[in-house]
């Protein structure tokens, strides 16, 4: 039965405690049993997010003139980033909604900047296949060809495949830093070597370690180079609301220069409605998670950020090393932060991660190789003697010949056995019809 508004409405408490009760099936990441989707700081920068994050609530960052403190805030949040990143004064951007919008942001800056500068009428996005698929997003919405091209043994991408690839239609090389699936930050340094000898603008998506890897070199972590102190680096995207720490949705997009920046902004100076000048994808951007970014940079500082960076390398350690030591499984690479995936060669990983789903843990399925995945947070560190006991029975359990519990490993099973993946798309599409059903 469909669900119509209410005649008369009902009091605040009424539906906070009814707001309070839907939680009851959802992931209980505090508890540390989840690695994705929450990067939990700790109970004191929650609240923190939520004080700043309501003080703003009702003001929109559309327009810096009549809320001059969210444009103060946006500028001060930017800056911080670029210094992070080793950017220089010239370096500049702007916040969005989250990586999506930052990568959407930076495909039509560079498609626009090469109709303009080169001519390129029939835009092309060369990326690896580890990349995120809000690149495949931005081609779908921006009439871009995407051309995925082979990662190496290493799972980095392979460089002399997107040298292959690269045509006079190519706007845009991208690099990670990391792609989601390994942790494996790509050859930065080599990708925009290559994108410079072909006078191609290089993207890097730093979604997820703009805001860990700083840290992570300055504990000492090895770090390959992959921001603005590599040349040809043209731009950078780094989510605030992932190991920033920040409330939903933060995100940031850099650009080298303001000049490239422009290529980004959409202007409209023949509307009825007045002018309008929109500065990212978005025409509401909600005051509160400018607000809330800001806050948490400035309450948690170097020392915060450093704090929690060292807690998740401890812990990704020491789950890296319980995991390689138990028979039959392996971790795939070799991970440059708190982000992993593991496989193995003789047990059913979709299996073992039903196993694991019965005992409360949550982690994410992935292909090619079939893989578990893992991306620690500080949550994690109180739990990861549990979560290593746990695995080491259910791999046992599994190779001794019992049966995994019901759940997801006949979906992936069929799945892998499916060589043209983009046959997957219209059952994806019925899944989501499912999903959001009325009634």
């Amino acid at each position: 039965m469909s669900t119509t508004l209410p005649t008369t409405g009902r009091p605040a408490a009424a539906v906070l405690a009814d707001l309070r009760a839907l939680h009851g099936d959802d992931a209980k990441w505090k508890d540390g049993k989840t690695f994705s989707l929450v990067y939990f700081a700790g109970d004191e920068v929650s609240q923190l997010l939520k004080d700043a994050y309501g003080e703003f609530i009702a003001e929109n960052g559309l327009s810096p003139v009549a809320f001059p403190s969210l444009r103060k805030m946006e500028c001060e949040v930017v800056s911080m980033a670029a210094s992070l990143f080793h950017g220089d004064d010239g370096v500049a951007g702007t916040m969005t909604s989250g990586g999506t919008e930052s990568i959407m942001m930076a495909v039509k800056a560079a498609r626009d900047f090469a109709r303009k500068e080169r001519g390129v009428t029939a835009p092309e996005l060369l990326v690896p296949c580890t990349a995120h698929p809000a690149f495949d997003k931005a081609a779908h919405y921006f009439g871009v060809k995407i051309v995925h091209a082979k990662t190496r043994p290493d799972l980095r991408a392979d460089v002399a495949d997107l040298e292959r690839l690269v045509t006079p239609n190519t706007v845009l090389i991208v690099g990670s830093a990391p792609p989601y699936p390994h942790g494996v930050i790509d050859p930065i340094e080599d990708i925009a070597a290559l994108a410079q000898k072909k006078g191609v603008w290089c993207h890097v998506d730093a979604c997820l370690g703009g805001f860990f890897l700083p840290f992570a070199e300055k504990l000492g972590q090895p770090v390959p180079p992959w921001d603005f102190r590599v040349p040809g680096v043209n731009s950078i995207s780094a989510d605030l609301h992932k190991y920033g720490y920040a409330a939903k949705g933060a995100s940031v997009v850099l650009y080298r220069t303001a000049a490239l920046r422009r290529h980004q902004f959409f202007t409209w100076g023949g509307w009825n409605g007045g002018l309008y000048a929109s500065p990212s994808f978005c025409g509401t951007r909600p005051g509160g998670a400018i607000a809330a970014a800001w806050a948490v940079m400035n309450h948690l500082g170097e020392a915060g950020y450093l704090a929690r960076a060292k807690s998740v390398l401890a812990s990704t350690a020491k789950m890296k090393a319980g995991i390689n030591a138990i028979p039959g499984l392996r971790v795939l690479g070799e991970p440059h932060m708190g982000v992993f995936a593991f496989g193995s060669d003789s047990l059913n990983v979709y299996e073992l991660g039903d196993a694991m789903d019965a005992r409360g843990w949550k982690l994410d399925r992935q292909m090619d190789p079939p893989a578990l995945h893992c991306m620690i947070t500080p949550a994690h560190e109180r739990v990861a003697d549990l979560f290593l006991k746990d695995l080491k029975e259910c791999a046992a359990s599994l190779a001794a010949g019992h049966p995994a519990p019901d759940g997801s490993a006949a979906m992936y099973g069929m799945v892998g056995a499916i060589g043209d993946r983009t046959q997957m798309n219209e059952f994806l599409l019925d899944f989501l019809d499912g999903l959001f059903e009325r009634g």
